[in-house]
């Protein structure tokens, strides 16, 4: 028996295909926590083979964690942005984890449990169930920026939402400072007990590897959805024009399940795009390390993942900026900025501009793989981790209220 419990909330199936930036800090908890902490994961079931309601042992990454769907979600559905509330991902697990909350509450009685919560949804289940939780909060948009989610159109009661997550939250993490920024505007008192953790990196998977030049093409990379935040246009337009400047020697290499034709843009550059699917992060790691660069045109973001990850394997980026990418971005070691403009005609130049001279840059040598992994190592799993899983033993009381917890938590910050 660990002396440590956490429950872990989250719609997805840890053998499933759903990708995103908090699916990835997820997988990382379930496979790289802690010898005296043991995962109870409630999740969805993909594949329809496991009994709701009930704890199955499921294997991530080598690490076996109890699973306990609550809600069946094909995998072909898993994916994708609901149009309608009752059709959401979100609200069928909130129903599942409500029906099943008696079982949760015999599962998470007895030794010390601390609740792990990615979503604002499901801020008021650990209460319910007596349990003290910690709130990662990934997402800094607005009502007025573009996104595909329902929480644009239901706005209000998204709000509402943040509002009572991070009342009822005992820890709040947040992945970047501008999120900080916004919650001492927003809601002052949840400040105090908030502190900056981005999502982290497995810097071993996503080991730094030397560039392929071998035939002269220029492979450019994106992982993830495409969401109308990340600006999939302004991306496809930026690669078409770079196409023309590098005489066609360009390879666009997608790696994920969103159907790229959804947007017309994407027509200019069909014929040079390698489109992989989802992947696991062996495949992500594989994909990344045969390509030379990546891309984020994103109007907002908490902190990618992918980012991190495409780093950590020292391919640099050209972006367009956000405040959190400077630490990791910089000028003639890791890849160049650029700022937006509106119109976006500027900054689209801009961007082809940056990519013609990282492209030089890689090819003539000097930008070095183990230099831009370097970018990455605060953010590194081992790092991390250790402040998480410290937070968590806090919570539990453990070290609560004690000079050993803050030495505990500070000495892994």
């Amino acid at each position: 028996m660990s002396a440590h419990r956490i429950l872990l909330m989250h719609p997805m199936d840890p053998r499933g295909v759903k990708v995103g930036g908090i699916e990835t800090h997820v997988r990382l908890i379930l496979s790289r926590h802690p010898k005296d902490f043991s995962i109870l994961f409630v999740g969805v079931d993909e594949f329809g083979d496991r009994r709701l309601g009930e704890v199955h042992k499921v294997e991530v990454d080598g690490r076996v964690v109890d699973f306990l769907p609550v809600a069946h979600i094909d995998r072909s559905r898993i994916n994708l942005a609901s149009r309608k509330l009752t059709g959401s991902t979100t609200f069928r697990f909130a129903l599942g984890a409500l029906r099943y909350l008696p079982k949760l509450r015999a599962l998470t009685r007895g030794a010390p449990v601390s609740a792990d919560l990615q979503r604002f949804e499901f801020a008021i289940l650990p209460k319910l169930l007596g349990l003290k939780s910690l709130q990662m909060v990934h997402g800094e948009g607005s009502k007025e920026q573009k996104m595909d989610s329902l929480i644009k159109k239901l706005w209000l009661v998204h709000r509402f939402n943040e509002t009572v997550a991070l009342t009822l939250a005992d820890k709040v993490l947040c992945v970047n400072p501008n999120i900080v920024t916004r919650l001492e505007k927003i809601l002052p008192r949840a400040v105090r007990k908030a502190e900056v953790m981005t999502v982290s990196v497995d810097t071993k998977r996503f080991a730094p590897k030397p560039f392929d030049l071998a035939d002269g093409v220029f492979r450019i990379v994106f992982a993830g959805r495409l969401d109308e935040f990340k600006d999939p246009p302004l991306m496809f337009r930026a690669l078409a024009g770079l196409r023309e400047r590098l005489n066609g020697k360009l390879e666009f290499h997608y790696v994920g399940s969103t159907d790229p034709e959804r947007y017309p843009e994407f027509a200019a550059i069909r014929d040079i795009a390698v489109r992989h699917g989802a992947q696991s992060a062996d495949g992500v790691a594989a994909i990344i390390g045969k390509c030379h660069a990546g891309v984020l045109t994103s109007y907002f973001e908490g902190m990618p993942c992918y980012l991190l990850e495409t780093l950590s394997v020292g391919r640099p980026f050209c972006a367009i900026r956000l405040p959190q990418y400077d630490p990791l971005v910089v000028e003639g070691v890791s890849g160049a900025l650029i700022e937006r403009t509106d119109p976006d005609a500027e900054c689209l130049q801009a961007l082809i501009d940056g990519f013609v001279i990282l492209r030089d840059d890689i090819f003539a040598g000097r930008i070095k793989p183990e230099n831009v992994h370097s970018r990455v190592a605060p953010y590194s799993v081992e790092t991390q981790m250790a402040r998480l899983f410290a937070h968590h033993r806090a919570l539990q009381g453990k070290i609560a209220g004690s000079a050993g917890a803050a030495a505990e938590i500070g000495a892994a910050a």
